[in-house]
């Protein structure tokens, strides 16, 4: 196991603060401040975030938190822009806050941080 994987329980119960900062930016990022930001809050389905700017979303996220989403695959976590008359653009997996608190405290996300 990775060794940042070994101490990211320890790391996550002390992450209050790194959790109000996310926290902030997802407010920000979002421009949804009506909505409680919790960790089991689903970036697509609560926060309305897709397409352009769920990417836009990310980027931001790995910037200013120093999180390396190279490996991240935003088109199984976001539905595209435009209407979806076929019903073929579906996204299977949920990515949440509390997600991103673990890409943070891993310094990276990618579908290993997100299912630990």
């Amino acid at each position: 196991m990775d060794s940042q994987f070994a101490t990211l329980k320890n790391e996550f119960k002390m992450g209050d603060n790194i959790f109000n900062e996310l926290v902030k930016f997802t407010i920000k990022q979002s421009c949804v401040d009506d909505e409680p930001i919790k960790r089991t809050t689903k970036l697509y389905e609560d926060l309305g975030i897709y397409g352009d700017d769920a990417v836009e979303f990310i980027i931001a996220f790995g910037k200013a938190f120093d999180v390396d989403v190279s490996e991240f695959k935003a088109a199984d976590y976001f539905k595209g822009d435009g209407i979806d008359i076929l019903g073929l653009n579906k996204n299977n997996k949920e990515l949440t806050v509390g997600h991103l608190e673990k890409a943070i405290l891993a310094g990276r996300l990618d579908e290993e941080v997100i299912n630990f």
